[in-house]
């Protein structure tokens, strides 16, 4: 989130006042969308950029361009952008958005996404709430007044898993709650609705102190440094085997069919390895 949150902000300096030229795709399968057609979207001025959750929203006139990049898609901006038309099934190119501001060539941004598991989407909307991952999305982390023990209660879950779930909290994710576990000292497979007052205490302080460094490296940044960025600050999510910064002990790793967590056994679960107790349910 705190990523997609400067992405936000760099597009708003570069997109709000341009007429949105076209949205070419290089995939029918991104478009998640028929009504209005994406073609409706041209001629029309992108008026503001926002974020929901890890949703990117520009506001085109009303109308509503909103791009969700997945695990591993991105924005690629350019202040010429060629006049070739994207062609279908263009490796790892799925849609390109053409702005014009009316003195010089078009700029703009292609959306790619690496990979073979494609999860990238685009919709448009006349609402960002018609697009169901965001009209089902929690609470902000960022948003004044934020505590997760509400919304703790009840929730017997893994608290990995808990923060992880963008219908209970928007726009945390994998790699941001690796790292707010490992601040707060709390095992990933902890039951959220177990936490005693002051595990949440240090839970709501983590939570707070991680999105907001990493939000101040963050903004500022082009779009092109963001990700290389985010992972240069991670203390231990993707550095299993590595030394943990805080307390020394070696990072570990627990591996699910298509994704893993990393935590301190020192800092998070008094020393004992954590076995792969995973589900399913767990991945969702």
């Amino acid at each position: 989130m705190p990523e997609v949150d400067a992405l936000v902000v760099f597009l708003r300096e570069r997109a709000v006042g341009a007429v949105l030229a076209d949205v070419e795709l290089a995939s029918f399968a991104v478009l998640k969308t028929f009504d209005p057609p994406v073609s409706a979207l041209a001629g029309l001025q992108v008026t503001g950029v926002h974020r929901h959750g890890k949703f990117v929203d520009l506001d085109v006139d009303g109308l509503h361009l909103v791009i969700h990049l997945a695990k591993a898609g991105w924005l690629r901006w350019s202040d010429n952008l060629t006049d070739k038309r994207l062609k279908m099934g263009a490796g790892p190119l799925a849609a390109r958005v053409r702005l014009d501001h009316g003195d010089g060539p078009h700029v703009g941004f292609d959306v790619t996404e690496a990979g073979t598991r494609k999860g990238l989407a685009l919709y448009a909307v006349r609402d960002p709430q018609d697009v169901p991952g965001i009209a089902a999305l929690g609470p902000d982390p960022l948003a004044e007044g934020f505590s997760v023990a509400p919304l703790l209660e009840g929730r017997r879950m893994q608290v990995k898993r808990f923060l992880r779930d963008q219908k209970i909290v928007a726009g945390i994710g994998n790699a941001y709650s690796d790292e707010i576990l490992h601040a707060a000292k709390l095992s990933p497979f902890a039951l959220a609705s177990e936490l005693d007052a002051e595990e949440v205490g240090r839970l709501d302080a983590a939570i707070a102190s991680v999105l907001a460094e990493a939000m101040a490296e963050a903004h500022g940044k082009p779009a092109s440094e963001l990700k290389d960025s985010k992972r240069s600050r991670m203390r231990v999510h993707g550095r299993a085997g590595e030394v943990c910064p805080v307390c020394g002990d070696t990072v570990a790793e627990v591996v699910f069919a298509d994704s893993s967590l990393q935590y301190c056994p020192t800092c998070q679960t008094g020393g004992k390895p954590l076995k792969d107790r995973s589900t399913s349910k767990f991945l969702k």
